[in-house]
């Protein structure tokens, strides 16, 4: 745009004697911003007999041009540093706009694009989904994905822990909710699937080459950094992410595992298939579940094996819980084997324990029946410690102990009174009686005798008289006589 010669002396006049920004300039004479940077010689324009400004970062050009060209990466802040030690004495500001100029730019890849043949491959990755609280915290919730790379037919589940067990398991179950396996599966490079590389050497994880070969299956990875190789579970993932994770709470693994398979069979099974005109991808599944590769008549194990230790109280560590064991195996060696359901210890080939996988934090697990054979091992039911010995029956008892401290009441003498209403009436009835004191806000041990003998009496069971004879009265059996005799002898 060519403007007239007094327009272009006030555009010079305003910025270099007033200091007007070109944005303000341009705005009050009504000229573009371009025209007020072509009069003033800046953005490659120069008209003749402009005044030349010289930069303060020119000095430093050829330094960071070099610097650039051997770390096309560096930051600008990083070669700030570095020119500020040579003598450079402007903002950050300037140099970067500077280096955000000639930083070189990445050339542009094309890509090739490839069609699998049917039951090739499938594609496995992972997807953050947020945190769910379990008992003692929080745990990340992690989604497993699988995704058939020519029919696009797709599976997941939500786990909360990224182990190679874990990759295992959700392999093996995929498998069989397909009905076999594709010739290929390829991963991305967590630790849990390659331990080591060197470019195009692989160091595999062992315990999935197990899995792979007794599945028959090719394990491959992508190239680093490249996870547009696995293109069709990352669009897949992001599918889920917008269809089915938008607006949605998940808050725990059975609840969402549910919510995902029927989103399977109901949504994503019936979407077209972005390939093939006229089918579905469950349509598509249907042609390509005849190439997979059949599946072995016993599915690989995958449960976590490994020897454990058990610590002087009988207890045994997983991940950041505690699971009981027989006492008898105290200070001993078991074998824990566990999947995401259960926990079972193991004597050889004899199992000791089993208890329910807690997924909490520095939860303790325990089976009653172990402290009561540690008591009765020890024999020590009548000398063990009040609180102990209740504990060990009366699973309930530690609310009312918690409020017995709350109340600043004498802790041992109640517990040596609940004891005594223990070895009367019984776990049984003591414990329907503290389960009815905690309802009802009691906590004395008086107003709990009398919820014990009102059970007492409604279970008709005899009145709890213990007599005790001393050591001079020999232990013998008392034969009833007919009362009648004794009116006869009158």
């Amino acid at each position: 745009m060519t403007i007239e010669k007094d327009l272009e002396s006030e555009i010079r006049r305003l910025h270099y004697a007033e200091h007007w920004r070109v944005g303000t300039i341009a705005t009050q004479l009504g000229v573009h911003a371009e025209v007020v940077m072509r009069v003033l010689g800046l953005g490659g324009f120069r008209p003749r007999g402009a005044v030349v400004r010289v930069r303060q970062v020119d000095p430093f050009v050829s330094f960071i041009e070099e610097m650039l060209k051997r770390y096309p990466r560096l930051r600008a802040t990083r070669l700030y540093d570095m020119v500020r030690e040579r003598g450079y004495t402007g903002s950050v500001r300037t140099l970067r706009q500077y280096v955000s100029h000639v930083r070189p730019r990445p050339k542009s890849e094309a890509y090739l694009r490839l069609e699998p043949l049917l039951g090739e491959q499938a594609q496995i990755d992972w997807a953050h989904v947020g945190r769910v609280a379990v008992d003692g915290g929080h745990r990340a919730l992690w989604l497993f994905v699988i995704v058939l790379a020519w029919s696009r037919a797709m599976w997941g589940e939500f786990v909360l822990d990224l182990s190679v067990h874990s990759l295992c398991r959700s392999l093996v179950r995929a498998a069989r909710f397909f009905g076999g396996v594709t010739r290929q599966w390829l991963f991305d490079n967590p630790k849990i699937v390659v331990l080591e590389r060197h470019g195009d050497a692989v160091r595999f994880h062992p315990l999935l080459l197990e899995l792979c070969g007794r599945m028959l299956v090719q394990p491959r990875l992508c190239a680093v950094a490249h996870p547009e190789h696995k293109g069709r579970v990352e669009r897949s993932i992001r599918y889920l992410r917008e269809r089915f994770l938008a607006g949605r709470t998940i808050v725990s693994v059975p609840q969402g595992n549910e919510a995902l398979l029927s989103f399977f069979s109901e949504i994503a099974d019936a979407r077209p298939h972005p390939r093939l005109p006229g089918l579905t991808v469950a349509q598509a599944f249907e042609q390509e579940r005849t190439r997979l590769l059949s599946l072995p008549d016993v599915l690989p194990p995958t449960d976590l094996v490994t020897p454990v230790r058990v610590d002087k109280t009988a207890f045994v560590r997983l991940d950041t819980n505690l699971y009981s064991a027989p006492p008898a195996y105290a200070g001993g060696t078991l074998t824990l084997v566990a999947d995401d359901v259960s926990v079972r210890l193991l004597d050889g080939a004899t199992q000791v324990a089993g208890h329910e996988r807690s997924w909490g934090r520095k939860q303790v697990i325990g089976d009653p029946a172990h402290p009561e054979e540690l008591l009765r091992e020890r024999h020590v039911v009548g000398e063990a410690k009040g609180r102990e010995r209740l504990r060990a029956q009366l699973p309930q008892i530690d609310a009312l102990l918690e409020r017995w401290i709350e109340a600043g009441r004498n802790l041992g003498s109640l517990t040596a009174r609940t004891v005594r209403l223990l070895e009367l009436y019984g776990k049984d009835i003591l414990g329907a009686a503290v389960v009815g004191a905690l309802e009802q806000g009691l906590q004395d041990p008086s107003a709990l005798a009398v919820l014990c003998e009102k059970l007492r009496r409604e279970k008709q069971v005899p009145v709890p008289v213990a007599v005790e004879l001393g050591e001079h009265v020999p232990d013998r059996d008392v034969i009833p006589h007919a009362l009648e005799t004794y009116d006869a002898k009158r």
